[in-house]
């Protein structure tokens, strides 16, 4: 690699890293976002389809069909509304039996702050067989934040996890039918989840203390793997295999417990021990892999359409358990289903400096109804997608794109029990989730 090539992935891996939030709902907490001239065909031929350099993240393989050295930078801003219907939180307790005390507060559908998505790739023949990238993206992350007045705040008030990669890349062109390529994955994750506690004082000394407060926070960086293949049977179609390996985290951090019974010194007048400490905790977390297959076919000079299918490993995601350094463990049931995604799109070449492109597609959702949470509420969504990719002068090309997602309704149905089952919360309510989804990317060749 010449010195020009190695400033470029040097200086794009700094801002993009750099630039990288906490990212908005996606399918279960995965994300698609990391090509806008693949969301404006819905992310169909997502691991067929040679572009530009965010083949990168799609199929290692298609490296070695670039012509030259390329960057390609962007970002989608997610912009997600939620209604939150016929909502109902209660407590109950032994201690007044036939009793609910109805839980104060709101349910808002706004727990999700507009975010926007970046990535970056870099791609380039080091010969004619041999090819090299780099990227920069996000596989998986989610927000909610729903506040302190939140009616569910007993079963998370909120949730932040950021998942961070940075991919570098080979690939090997055996012949210009096939290719294999392979990238391996530096990841670091960081999370917080945060929630309220009852006033169990209130009901068992009738002398109340307020609520309590949890906020659990860490960290952890792990490698994993992409591999991929790329067939052309033909000059007009591609076959893409693409698979992308699971990524298992241990996070150290801390459990910080406030005003919390158990967490303080017995006492006559405190004999439920509420206080206030800070422990060291961890959390175990594996992120899926997936199987990507695709397909694109260029029907003649002017209409390419391209399909796609992902299966995704979410079983390895079977609960939230943090383990508090002397304290009792924090669990939270998940027990997600393995899902697919399914793709279909196509691309319109208006002129040499046009492409146009639309697609649909549809994600199975991984959380089960009696498991969902008020953390990541999903369900099935389906997306369109509309694009364009402008190409001004041979070096460079402008894409945009636009998605729309809609979620069918889901339900939430938790309970939990507090001071060894002095306390039972109660949280119900339907969920209603859609987003829109503005997408830009640079890529300039060299």
């Amino acid at each position: 690699m010449n010195t020009r090539s190695k400033s470029i992935v040097a200086t794009f891996t700094v801002l993009a890293a750099g630039g990288l939030p906490a990212a908005a709902l996606a399918g279960g907490w995965q994300l698609n976002e990391q090509s806008v001239s693949a969301q404006g065909a819905g992310f169909a031929g997502r691991s067929s389809n040679v572009q530009d350099a965010s083949i990168v993240h799609g199929n290692p393989a298609g490296i070695s069909f670039l012509d030259r050295a390329q960057l390609s930078v962007g970002g989608t801003y997610l912009d997600v509304k939620t209604k939150v219907r016929d909502s109902n939180g209660y407590l109950s307790s032994p201690l007044a039996p036939n009793q609910r005390i109805p839980t104060d507060g709101t349910s808002s559908g706004d727990m999700v702050p507009g975010t926007l998505v970046p990535f970056g790739f870099f791609a380039m023949p080091l010969d004619e067989r041999w090819g090299f990238g780099f990227g920069v993206y996000s596989p998986f992350g989610a927000v909610t934040d729903y506040g302190h007045d939140f009616q569910g705040r007993y079963f998370g008030d909120y949730t932040s996890v950021r998942v961070i990669t940075a991919q570098p890349t080979i690939s090997y062109k055996f012949n210009d039918r096939f290719s294999v390529g392979l990238g391996i994955t530096y990841n670091r994750v960081d999370g917080e989840l945060r929630s309220f506690t009852p006033d169990i004082s209130a009901l068992a000394t009738g002398s109340g203390r307020g609520e309590g407060r949890v906020n659990v926070r860490g960290d952890d960086e792990a490698w994993g793997y992409n591999l991929g293949m790329m067939y052309r049977p033909s000059d007009a179609t591609t076959l893409g295999l693409a698979y992308r390996s699971k990524v298992s985290y241990h996070l150290d951090g801390r459990v910080h417990y406030t005003n919390v019974a158990g967490q303080g010194t017995p006492s006559a007048d405190n004999p439920l021990a509420v206080g206030t400490t800070r422990r060291g905790g961890s959390l175990a977390l594996t992120t899926p892999e997936t199987i990507d297959l695709s397909v694109t076919h260029k029907i003649d000079d002017r209409w390419t359409v391209m399909a796609g299918a992902a299966w995704v490993r979410w079983s390895q995601f079977r609960e939230i358990h943090v383990r508090p350094e002397g304290s009792a463990a924090l669990f939270e049931q998940q027990d997600y289903n393995n899902a697919w995604q399914f793709a279909l799109g196509g691309s319109y070449q208006l002129a040499p400096q046009w492409v146009l492109r639309a697609g649909l597609s549809y994600d199975r959702t991984p959380t089960q109804d009696r498991h969902r949470s008020v953390r990541i509420p999903t369900d099935d969504r389906y997306i369109a997608s509309i694009g364009a990719g402008w190409t001004p002068t041979p070096d460079l090309t402008l894409d945009f794109a636009y998605s729309y997602l809609q979620e069918i309704s889901s339900d939430v149905d938790q309970q939990r029990s507090y001071g060894g089952g002095l306390v039972d919360a109660n949280y119900s309510a339907r969920y209603r989730n859609k987003a829109h989804g503005f997408g830009a990317q640079l890529s300039y060749r060299f």
